[in-house]
C-alpha cells in the first residue's frame, strides 16, 4: 500500500494492551505535505495510534510505512529523525532541570548535527520566541512559550512528518489560536506532513484538510474539511461532534 508520494501509510493497525483492544484495525493514507486530523473522545485510541507510528508503543500489529519505508517496532535513529512527536503537556515533556538552551541542544547532539549555536538561535526565531529566553528554565515560561519550545525541539532535527498529540489542549484559548497559526505556517514553509489528534473538532478543522472521526478504537467516518464545514456528515457520532463544535 506504500507510495513514494505517501508521507504515511497504515494498513490494518491493531493495538492491544493485554486483553484490552485499544485500536481495532484502522487504515489510513497521508499524502506528502498533507495534514490529517483524528478526532474522538478520551480513551478512543487516537493517541495510541500516534505512539505506535512514533515507535513509542511497540504493542501493535499491521503495517506502518513512513515515506514508503516499512517501520519495525524498534526504530533506528535515522527513522526516528524523519518523524517527531509534540506532546499535549509541554511542562511534562520538557526536562525541568534543563535550560531552553540545553533542551534544544540535546537532539542536535543525539543526531550529530553541527553548528549548534546557529541552529538553536534559528529554532527560537522560527517559533517566534525571543532569544533572551534561551537560558531560562521551563517553569519560568508561559504555557504557550513552553509549547513553542517543544515544537522548536521537534523541528531541530529536520523531520518530514510531525505527530501532534493534542498540542493546544493544555493552553489558554487565546494562546491556542497563536500556536495553531504557527503550526500552519511551519507546515507551509517547510513542506511538512502532519497527523494531529484532538477531541476538539474545530481545532482539527483549522489545521487539517482531512479529518478521521474515531470511536471505540475504529474510524467511523473520514471527511474533507469542506464536507465538515458544509455539515455533510453521515455518522451519528460525527453529527454529535459537529453540533457541539464552535466553528
Amino acid at each position: 500500500m506504500g507510495s513514494v508520494n505517501a508521507a504515511l501509510s497504515i494498513t490494518q493497525l491493531a493495538i492491544n494492551h493485554g486483553p484490552h483492544k485499544v485500536v481495532a484495525g484502522i487504515s489510513l493514507h497521508l499524502g506528502e505535505g498533507q495534514s490529517l486530523g483524528i478526532v474522538g473522545e478520551s480513551g478512543c485510541g487516537k493517541s495510541s495510534i500516534l505512539k505506535a507510528i512514533a515507535g513509542v508503543d511497540e504493542r501493535w500489529s499491521g503495517r506502518i510505512e513512513v515515506f514508503g519505508e516499512p517501520q519495525a517496532r524498534r526504530r533506528s535513529k535515522a527513522q526516528r529523525r524523519v518523524l517527531q512527536i509534540v506532546f499535549q503537556d509541554p511542562l511534562a515533556a520538557l526536562n525541568p532541570a534543563h535550560t531552553v538552551d540545553e533542551i534544544l541542544r540535546e537532539p542536535l547532539q543525539i543526531h550529530g548535527f553541527d553548528r549548534h549555536e546557529t541552529r538553536i538561535l534559528d529554532a527560537l526565531d522560527s517559533v517566534a520566541l525571543p532569544r533572551s529566553i534561551r537560558f531560562r528554565f521551563p517553569a519560568q515560561l508561559s504555557g504557550g512559550q513552553r509549547q513553542r519550545i517543544s515544537i522548536a525541539r521537534a523541528l531541530l532535527v529536520e523531520p518530514r512528518l510531525l505527530l501532534l498529540d493534542e498540542p493546544t489542549s493544555a493552553l489558554d484559548v487565546s494562546v491556542q489560536a497563536e500556536v495553531l497559526n504557527l503550526l500552519s505556517r511551519l507546515r507551509r514553509e517547510r513542506g511538512l506532513s502532519y497527523v494531529l489528534v484532538s477531541h476538539d473538532l474545530a481545532v482539527v478543522a483549522h489545521l487539517c484538510e482531512e479529518v478521521a472521526i474515531m470511536q471505540h478504537g475504529a474510524f467511523v467516518e473520514v471527511l474533507g474539511r469542506e464536507q465538515l464545514a458544509a455539515g455533510h456528515v453521515s455518522h451519528p457520532y460525527t453529527q454529535s461532534l459537529l453540533s457541539a463544535a464552535a466553528f
